[in-house]
């Protein structure tokens, strides 16, 4: 079976506001990257859906989380994407995070979170400083919550502080983040094919 990715767009935009993504085009990139190992990616648009906030795995009525939960245990990959908001992960993606707070408390029929043997990845783009702050944000939460970072699990570009060119709009891939997205799509890809293999052990009792 091939190796499944599931990538959020943490862009505060959404596809009705018909604005191009460069959150996406970064995705974009990692995902075709990605086919050369054998992975398939999904690729989902957060600020399409209505997610509600809060901690639970179901928040009710509405809420778009469980639809998008699923998806998430049934990849072996998950990539966030996210643009930089003063100097911060966007306000969607950090929601993303919360909701996957309920993980420590679900587990699979061994005692394992649900989310063990799953690997992610990180992508960020913006013009401001601060892509390993966001990165290492999004590690930290990612590890707290049952995932697997690979080594150089990340490819960012961070234009020119307060600067109106943004990664959408450059007409070629820099050869430095295309050297990140190569590392990113091989080592997560790796990973991922090892886990399948070899789960973590139970939790005994």
């Amino acid at each position: 079976m091939p190796i499944k990715a599931l990538a959020f767009n943490s862009t505060l935009k959404s596809s009705s506001a018909s604005e191009a993504s460069s959150t996406g085009r970064l995705l974009d990139l990692i995902s075709e990257e990605f086919q050369k190992h054998g992975v398939e990616t999904e690729i989902i648009r957060l600020a399409d859906y209505d997610i509600k906030p809060g901690v639970k795995s179901d928040e009710g009525e509405g809420d778009a989380w469980p639809a998008i939960r699923g998806k998430v245990l049934q990849a072996d990959i998950l990539l966030i994407g996210t643009p930089i908001w003063l100097g911060q992960p966007s306000s969607i993606c950090k929601r993303a995070l919360e909701r996957m707070d309920a993980f420590l408390e679900e587990t699979d029929e061994e005692g394992r979170m649900v989310s063990y043997g799953k690997v992610a990845a990180v992508a960020v783009v913006g013009n401001e400083d601060g892509a390993h702050h966001v990165s290492a944000e999004i590690y930290q939460a990612l590890n707290d919550v049952g995932f697997t970072i690979p080594a150089n699990a990340i490819a960012y570009w961070v234009g020119v502080a307060m600067g109106s060119t943004n990664f959408i709009d450059l007409e070629e891939t820099p050869e430095e983040v295309q050297t990140m997205i190569s590392m990113l799509a091989r080592n997560t890809a790796h990973l991922a094919m090892l886990l399948n293999g070899a789960q973590y052990p139970a939790e005994k009792g």
